[in-house]
């Protein structure tokens, strides 16, 4: 396994490379969920293509500095866990050499980052779209996996992609789950035991509003749940189209109900997708 903190360096190797060169981005932490991305990578690649892991935690898309300090970063662990996994390049790159000190380039999308969390976040869809395209650039993948978990970035990047011609083919893959629900997240590595212990209840709460054909009652069901704990705190709870992203007044095509919920300082999302109703 290759590891790599420049730009020129990366270059360098992969010009000996075999293709695909199928890219990984993620900011670290591994878990489980990245694991099975790496792994759906090195499926795509075959034996002979090339499984690149980007590890970044990247600043402009965080609305807290809290929460940028607070993010675990165990690179140890991260490149074991890569070596373990069979990926080729690990590009570990820092913020002064991913963004320039006068820097004045952002990408910005402006329909599918309105709601859910880029109401509520601010600037985070943009340091997105900024650090993938840089990534895209840097790595000149030809494929790109991203879990279906984050299913608002992935259709932002989706949608990037599209819209900016990047010759960049985007894989989603599912969302993987604790034995008790709870979705596989960076995140769930700071909750305190108690705040643990009672975060399942946010598919819990997901599981049981999908099965009532009314925007209101299915928000208004879900919403009960989740704040029956004293625990959780609420950022959004939104119903919107699957494919547009938009609020939905009637449940005929398949929708997406997501949430964000605070449990102390630690921010955890989920969604799940409802089939429409006949």
């Amino acid at each position: 396994m290759h590891i790599t903190e420049k730009s020129i360096d990366l270059k360098g190797f992969l010009q000996n490379s075999p293709r695909p060169w199928v890219f990984v981005p993620t900011m670290g932490a591994l878990h489980l969920g990245h694991l099975s991305l790496i792994q759906r990578a090195r499926e795509v690649a075959g034996p002979h293509g090339t499984v690149i892991v980007s590890i970044f935690v990247n600043p402009i898309q965080f609305d807290r500095a809290s929460d940028l300090d607070a993010y675990p970063r165990p690179m140890a662990s991260d490149l074991a866990d890569c070596a373990n996994a069979g990926v080729d390049i690990v590009f570990t790159p820092d913020a002064n050499s991913m963004y320039r000190a006068d820097r004045s380039v952002t990408v910005h999308e402006s329909l599918l980052s309105r709601g859910l969390c880029g109401a509520v976040r601010p600037g985070h869809f943009d340091g997105v779209c900024t650090v993938v395209l840089k990534l895209f650039m840097i790595t000149r993948c030809d494929v790109a996996i991203f879990g279906e978990k984050d299913f608002q970035q992935l259709a932002i990047i989706r949608r990037m992609v599209c819209d900016l011609d990047i010759p960049v083919e985007i894989i989603g893959s599912p969302t993987l789950r604790e034995t008790d629900g709870l979705a596989m997240s960076s995140r769930n590595n700071r909750l305190t035991p108690k705040h643990r212990a009672d975060a399942p209840r946010i598919y819990q709460a997901l599981l049981a509003a999908a099965k009532i054909n009314h925007p209101i009652e299915t928000i208004k069901a879900a919403r009960e749940v989740i704040e029956s704990s004293p625990l959780a705190r609420i950022d959004y709870l939104s119903l919107v189209d699957a494919e547009t992203l938009q609020p939905i007044t009637r449940m005929d095509r398949a929708s997406i109900l997501a949430v964000a919920v605070f449990y102390g300082d630690v921010r955890l999302i989920d969604h799940i997708t409802i089939p429409a109703f006949d």
